[in-house]
């Protein structure tokens, strides 16, 4: 009988030790202890907005278009005092990566030296707001937002071999902003009483397709207190769509389309001035 309680006892113990060797008493009180997620206050002014319309369609006669983008601060107290409200609103293309180049003069001949691949460029992209952009956007939220056209692209792709790629960034800036891609429109939103806007965006013909993004943003005293995000689908319809979906499926019937219309084209053009020609 002795035998088999001193088994027992023994048993138990081993298994105390085995629950306390899982947890060392000593590291106890190290434990991580899930932190109970704190929800944020809602911003004290907040923005509602809409567009006049969420997708564009790019036909063979498109021309560019305008989108209105309007809406309201929503607040529960009145109006805060101090910096009056300012806004901003950017649309924004997909990106992609993008080389710069530096030509030199060598030998009488213009050649490629240096480059700069830039990770992601919009392919267009707006910037309009109530005020100067300077004048209303800080740097650091300006960095953490990308809201500025320099901030708009994205990491250098690979290593930089150059000294400095702040030229090549402004020589990307300018090239886009003659082709009318890259935009700002400073002033260009109206503020009524701190609590109504609207913004007219002008997208020009040369749009590519894709997802673009709105983004409106509030600020007071150069921070951002809010922000609205829409979408604008942006694609090709009709025959523009048929004929760019055929040339990248099917690019040799796309090919012998093209030899066909052109040889078409240049037939016809004979034999019309030599009608003409005749008496």
């Amino acid at each position: 009988m002795r035998t088999r309680i001193a088994a027992l006892m023994m048993l138990v113990l081993a298994c105390t030790a085995s629950a306390q060797s899982t947890v060392p008493q000593g590291n106890a009180d190290a434990l991580p202890i899930q932190a109970t997620p704190v929800a944020e206050p809602p911003p004290a002014e907040s923005v509602v907005a809409g567009l006049s319309s969420d997708s564009v369609a790019i036909t063979a006669s498109f021309n560019g278009s305008d989108i209105l983008i309007y809406g309201a601060i929503k607040r529960e107290a009145p109006i805060p005092s101090g910096p009056p409200l300012q806004v901003i609103v950017t649309v924004e293309a997909p990106s992609s990566a993008v080389t710069v180049w530096r030509k030199e003069r060598k030998a009488g001949i213009w050649v490629n030296s240096e480059a700069v691949r830039i990770g992601a460029a919009p392919g267009f992209y707006a910037v309009a707001t109530s005020s100067a952009l300077d004048d209303i956007l800080l740097p650091e939220w300006d960095s953490r937002y990308r809201i500025s056209l320099s901030h708009a692209m994205r990491a250098f792709a690979g290593q930089i071999a150059v000294e400095s790629a702040v030229p090549f960034t402004e020589a990307l800036i300018r090239i886009r902003e003659d082709e009318g891609l890259y935009r700002l429109d400073e002033g260009s939103v109206s503020l009524i009483d701190q609590t109504l806007f609207r913004a007219d965006v002008s997208l020009p013909a040369n749009l590519v397709e894709g997802a673009y993004k709105t983004r409106i943003f509030l600020l007071r005293d150069g921070q951002v207190i809010d922000v609205f995000v829409a979408p604008i689908n942006v694609r090709k319809v009709g025959l523009e769509r048929w004929l760019y979906r055929l040339a990248f499926d099917q690019p040799f019937l796309y090919g012998l389309m093209s030899l066909a219309v052109a040889v078409f084209a240049g037939w016809g053009a004979s034999a019309a001035f030599r009608k003409l020609r005749r008496p």
